[in-house]
């Protein structure tokens, strides 16, 4: 009550004040206006929650569920390679799909889930309802909000055609059982019904439209990208919550404390990805003019090596387009490594790299490739760059397992 009063005051203060001080009452009015469309906002936030919070259990199946045909889980499999889905779900060097790898975030650890088809602690009592419903909206098959380190933003475009595949793939794996710990997170972060909200802001689950103006297979590759893909996962900058930055698409993100380098823009000035230069490194991780995959993306290569040429192809084609068509003019490597920089540094860059990384040399054996060519160097964060000088060039997951003792 002395708050309300207080406030009353105040508020005939500057009502009074205002004909004495137009520009007063002016900057009042504009407070205002922000205030009540912060709490406007506010509101539509929790109605919406509100809508996604309840969602009722889907009932579980009973074991032995039909399989399809081998067909369709080759397919399954192919989709799966693409969405990188093992690495994910995979502990360190375990069971491919069981889960239990420790993801990390900012608001704390995340533990993925295990999507074998084992009854106690997989996905074996799902239908494939409760799990297009997961793919699609982020709740799990009791009705639980899951959190978006599952990139369900990205999966929501998949087609249900293309999730029946994926649900035929993980049902006809072997069942393992594997009890994944409990997630890590600080309230309210821990509190699920608050991912509703998060849903309100940043999920969209409206269908790609196919640009007729374009080729059937930048469509395709639009659709891998976009979708089980999820590229913009790591190659979107992110806000104060978690959620992609709007009109930041593919501007460069962070993943796993490596640095994932813009998709839209060129961080070396002297050369460009051309289709089949990206289709090449997406399938070995490996490109001549522009280095080896490391970290997460290694581990990408090394999935995307699975999936058929045609669909790497397409995934290429659409990744290329996002950022200035190449002039097809040939790289111009020159040999300025070191010229601005202090003699110590020179010297220590002469006698640790320049015999392999020298601009005058050609790749050889060891794969070593011109400096001024690698995104790692030229970026502003020497992040990637000092990873590499400390560890070498290895998978994300051959890591784990080496810091495992395994």
């Amino acid at each position: 009550m002395v708050f309300a009063i207080a406030h009353l005051s105040n508020d005939a203060m500057r009502v009074a004040s205002a004909s004495t001080n137009p520009s007063s009452s002016q900057a009042d009015m504009r407070l205002r206006r922000v205030i009540l469309a912060v709490v406007a906002a506010g509101v539509l936030v929790a109605v919406g929650g509100i809508a996604w919070v309840w969602r009722p259990a889907i009932a579980p199946t009973s074991a032995n569920q039909t399989i399809s045909d081998r067909k369709t889980i080759d397919q399954g499999a192919e989709l799966a390679a693409i969405g990188n889905c093992s690495d994910c779900h995979t502990k360190d060097v375990g069971v491919p799909y069981a889960g239990g790898r420790a993801l990390p975030t900012p608001f704390g650890t995340i533990y993925a889930s295990n999507v074998t088809p084992d009854l106690e602690t997989g996905i074996g009592t799902w239908s494939e309802e409760a799990f297009r419903r997961a793919m699609h909206e982020g709740v799990d098959r009791e009705g639980r909000q899951l959190y978006p380190a599952f990139p369900y933003d990205h999966f929501t475009k998949a087609t249900d055609e293309d999730i029946h595949a994926l649900y035929s793939f993980l049902m006809s794996i072997p069942a393992t059982r594997n009890i994944i710990p409990a997630n890590q997170l600080s309230f309210p972060f821990s509190f699920r019904p608050i991912i509703a909200g998060w849903k309100v802001l940043f999920l969209s689950q409206a269908s790609l439209e196919k640009d007729t103006s374009k080729s059937i297979e930048w469509n395709r590759g639009r659709y891998l990208v976009e979708g089980l893909g999820h590229c913009g996962s790591c190659h979107t900058p992110r806000n104060a919550l978690g959620g992609e930055k709007k009109g930041s698409a593919y501007a460069g993100g962070a993943a796993e404390g490596w640095n994932a380098p813009p998709l839209n823009a060129s961080l070396v000035t002297t050369h460009h990805w051309t289709v089949d230069q990206l289709a090449e490194y997406l399938s070995t991780g490996w490109h001549k003019l522009h280095g080896a995959a490391a970290g997460p993306m290694a581990d990408v290569a090394k999935n995307l090596g699975q999936a058929s040429r045609d669909e790497v192809h397409a995934i290429a084609t659409y990744v290329a387009s996002l950022s200035p068509q190449p002039d097809n003019k040939t790289a111009v490597i020159t040999d300025n490594v070191g010229k601005s920089q202090p003699a110590d540094v020179v010297a220590i860059y002469t006698g640790a790299c320049a015999k392999c990384h020298n601009d005058r040399n050609d790749v050889g054996p060891s794969k070593a490739l011109s400096l001024s060519l690698s995104t790692a160097v030229q970026q502003a964060d020497p992040a990637n760059t000092v990873r590499v000088i400390l560890h070498g060039i290895q998978s994300l997951s051959w890591r784990r397992a080496l810091h495992a003792g395994l």
